[in-house]
């Protein structure tokens, strides 16, 4: 009989510790509502990232090259790393400039502040290829490192996943 009680109690305290784990795994894979934690910065790198890209939708290399900071580093998961923003605006017009176009996943956009630095930004966007109208693009997540220098906001790190 004692036996038996302790069997049960064994059983009874797996099941509890695996119901535990089992919902807060739930819990942590349920999609979290994204809130920014400053408005302000929100609204300023939201507003930033139109800014940038109506200049690369629109081929306004200057406008680019002023966003871009002088130290860019810019991960593409199939190009690499380039580090020039010279070479970086060079290669937005052979390869960019009339052929594609970037849009924005609406509500995809998440902005969090980095203390004494700027902010990082992370969301998803398509792009278009103009020679290919009817082309299905599929969303892909983006990371931007936005410095504020003095103000100024600079587009200092980008990873581009595809």
């Amino acid at each position: 009989m004692k036996e038996s009680i302790k069997m049960l109690t064994i059983l009874f305290l797996i099941i509890s510790f695996i119901s535990c784990v089992t919902e807060a795994e739930k819990k942590s894979t349920q999609k979290r509502e994204y809130a920014p934690v400053d408005k302000k910065i929100f609204d300023e790198i939201k507003a930033m990232d139109k800014e940038f890209f109506d200049a690369y939708n629109n081929c306004d290399l200057e406008k680019q090259a002023l966003i871009y900071s002088d130290n860019i580093e810019f991960f593409h998961d199939k190009g690499g790393l380039m580090t020039s923003k010279k070479e970086i605006i060079e290669g937005t017009k052979r390869n960019i400039c009339g052929k594609v176009t970037r849009e924005l996943v609406d509500g995809s956009l998440e902005v969090y502040p980095i203390n004494n630095y700027g902010a990082v930004q992370i969301g998803f966007h398509k792009f278009h290829n103009n020679q290919e109208p009817n082309a299905k693009s599929i969303p892909s997540k983006f990371i931007t490192m936005w410095h504020n220098e003095n103000g100024d906001w600079k587009m200092a790190k980008v990873i581009s996943l595809h």
